[in-house]
């Protein structure tokens, strides 16, 4: 990611009111895990997100293994495979088993980043995808907002 939205991030979230949206980073043992119990590789965008911060906030909650007490107790891994499991009757039960999920939005529909990087959205209730950005690092870009 930029070195200028990376000291976005790390100012805003080190403010001492915003502890709660800042998780623990995380180890690289904890990435390597993920990936191998997931079948996938995180791309280097989200890697270097969750190394620095955590389950953080960005925009969008942004979970990882240790997130921020706002964000929730699920991880990548907790909420890949319970919408792994979710739609593995739809369509696009295929494209989750090479992806992970990354957060929700406020329907509770995934927000997965997929093999080549993009980021989509899954419908859970027509099983669609929609394309939201082309990387994790637009994705951050497009979202984040200092408040």
């Amino acid at each position: 990611m930029k070195d200028a939205l990376m000291e976005r991030l790390k100012t805003f979230l080190h403010q001492k009111d915003k502890s709660t949206l800042l998780g623990i980073p995380a180890s690289r043992e904890e990435i390597a895990q993920a990936e191998r119990r997931l079948n996938i590789q995180f791309h280097e965008d989200y890697v270097q997100f969750i190394s620095t911060f955590g389950g953080a906030y960005a925009g969008l909650a942004v979970h990882a293994f240790s997130n921020g007490s706002s964000l929730g107790n699920e991880t990548v891994v907790d909420l890949t495979l319970e919408f792994r499991e979710q739609f593995k009757e739809l369509p696009l039960a295929e494209a989750l088993e090479t992806s992970y999920v990354i957060s929700m939005d406020g329907s509770g529909d995934p927000i997965i980043i997929d093999r080549a990087g993009k980021v989509f959205i899954c419908y859970h209730d027509t099983g669609e995808m929609k394309l939201l950005a082309d990387s994790f690092e637009l994705l951050i870009e497009d979202h984040f907002f200092e408040w």
